[in-house]
């Protein structure tokens, strides 16, 4: 689990070429889960995942790991609007920490303050039923901090530096 930034940079300097990011938006009943595509680029929502237990929860994950090529995990870190941790981040800390005793793959994190909010304002002005809404929040939600953490860190033009 990575959140200082040096840290962060030399390990996605050091990320093979092509591999995907993962960005998981957990909450407390669902996961939603968005990959970015093989340049690291554009996230794009992938699914939403209804939580059980953490081992089922971990085992789905990281097969989705395995199948998708994946290169790095990015968990929204769900900060309180004055930037303090609570029981939240709390819960997202201890679930990137078990995570981490089953995977080699690095898990960084990405503040993901109003990113449900700017994802269902967007659905509301598209004028998505509740329904619909409920269905795709998550998932866009991940894939709305996933390409905040590729902007924020230059992931795009890395990817594409030549061998």
């Amino acid at each position: 689990m990575i959140r200082d930034p040096d840290a962060e940079t030399a390990l996605l300097s050091a990320l093979p070429r092509f591999k995907r990011l993962m960005g998981l938006d957990l909450g407390t009943k669902t996961i939603g889960i968005a990959i970015s595509d093989v340049e690291r680029r554009i996230a794009s929502p992938l699914e939403t995942l209804r939580r059980v237990k953490f081992g089922p929860d971990a085992a789905a994950l990281l097969a989705l790991c395995q199948k998708q090529d994946i290169g790095a995990l990015i968990l929204g870190l769900p900060l309180n609007m004055d930037g303090t941790s609570g029981p939240r981040v709390q819960a997202t800390e201890a679930f990137a920490r078990n995570l981490a005793k089953l995977t080699d793959l690095p898990i960084l994190f990405q503040d993901e303050r109003l990113s449900t909010a700017a994802v269902t304002r967007t659905l509301l002005e598209a004028d998505a039923s509740r329904a619909r809404r409920a269905e795709l929040v998550d998932k866009m939600a991940a894939a709305y901090l996933l390409q905040a953490f590729i902007d924020r860190t230059g992931q795009a033009a890395r990817a594409i530096q030549p061998l």
